[in-house]
């Protein structure tokens, strides 16, 4: 299947105070030689006006009679996992074919999402992980001793509890078919958090789904600071467990 069919990709993008990063994400994003494009920002009513601001971006690049970029705001911050099942799921309704994941804050390379997508279309793959550890994959080199042997032990340590070969499988910054999103059920994932990422990829693998990875070079956040806390991290330490058990 060829890149040139057009296939129907939406990017969901979930905000929270991302004003000084979502002009320069959109333009990026919106800017890729890609037909049938889409951008959907998700934003849990950032206090910095990131909800406006996305608002104004959709107006200025619409027109036409296309839409190529959508906002869906929510009331209340509840967590990563929860935002990213309002949008995807909201993508899947208008008809996406692929859903990519992606971060507002520049960590993620823009341009690796045409590779992503002829990944999928080339293997036939449900998922297409852009990865840190794989060869050729990169962490930035601003990032601390302790934040990358933090990232490469939670990525052991998942892989190792639920038996996935899966190299990058907390990585945020993921191209899901369709087909896979709807056999996983995104309404019935249990986690909130960032540990959404590892629950979605592993019920797809569970449920026959072939994943590719892709190397990447994850780059430092361009503005503002991490949404990573304390508790989000204590919930990705337990979710492989309790998913673990739930499979026995």
């Amino acid at each position: 299947m060829a890149q040139s069919e057009a296939a129907r990709v939406t990017v969901v993008m979930p905000t929270y105070n991302e004003a000084a990063n979502l002009p320069g994400m959109a333009e990026a994003v919106l800017g890729l030689e890609l037909d049938g494009l889409q951008l959907k920002i998700v934003d849990d009513s950032s206090p910095d006006g990131t909800g406006r601001i996305a608002e104004e971006l959709a107006e200025k690049y619409n027109g036409d009679g296309r839409t190529r970029m959508s906002v869906l705001h929510r009331t209340e911050k509840d967590g990563l996992g929860r935002a990213y099942t309002a949008g995807m799921s909201a993508a899947l309704d208008e008809g996406a074919e692929y859903v990519v994941q992606m971060d507002a804050d520049g960590s993620h390379p823009v341009e690796a999402v045409p590779r992503m997508l002829q990944a999928a279309l080339d293997s036939g793959a449900g998922l297409v992980v852009g990865s840190r550890y794989v060869e050729g994959g990169s962490l930035d080199e601003e990032w601390a001793a302790h934040r990358v042997l933090l990232s490469r032990f939670a990525n052991r340590y998942a892989r190792a509890v639920l038996g996935t070969d899966i190299q990058d499988i907390t990585a945020g910054f993921n191209l899901w078919s369709a087909r896979t999103l709807r056999d996983v059920g995104l309404t019935s994932l249990d986690s909130a958090g960032y540990s959404f990422q590892v629950e979605l990829k592993y019920r797809a693998v569970r449920a026959g789904h072939t994943a590719v990875e892709i190397p990447i070079r994850f780059a430092e956040r361009t503005e503002g600071e991490s949404k990573m806390t304390l508790r989000t991290q204590l919930e990705s330490a337990v979710l492989p467990l309790r998913l673990r058990l739930k499979r026995y």
